[in-house]
């Protein structure tokens, strides 16, 4: 099982423009969807993303996550005001 301390530094680790930027981050288990569920907010701007556990293992394991590397790099984006 992973715990979720790890989880949000090891975000971090992979994504280190979330801290630079002022993102808040906030990682949690969602006990009805069965998946990690990522939180990043900055001011009006909001990011809420699923992370199945595979997906959340291999995050750990393998320094890669696909998928919420993209929500993350929409969202920086759309802070800058950019259009994507």
């Amino acid at each position: 099982m992973i715990e979720k301390n790890k989880l949000c530094q090891k975000i971090q680790e992979l994504y280190p423009e979330v801290g630079q930027c002022g993102i808040d981050l906030r990682v949690e288990f969602d006990k009805r969807q069965k998946a990690w569920v990522v939180h990043l907010k900055k001011d009006k701007h909001e990011l809420k993303h699923f992370l199945e556990n595979q997906d959340a293992d291999t995050c750990m394991k393998s320094n890669q996550c696909v998928a919420l590397g993209i929500e993350i790099a929409q969202l920086l984006k759309n802070i800058k005001g950019e259009q994507f």
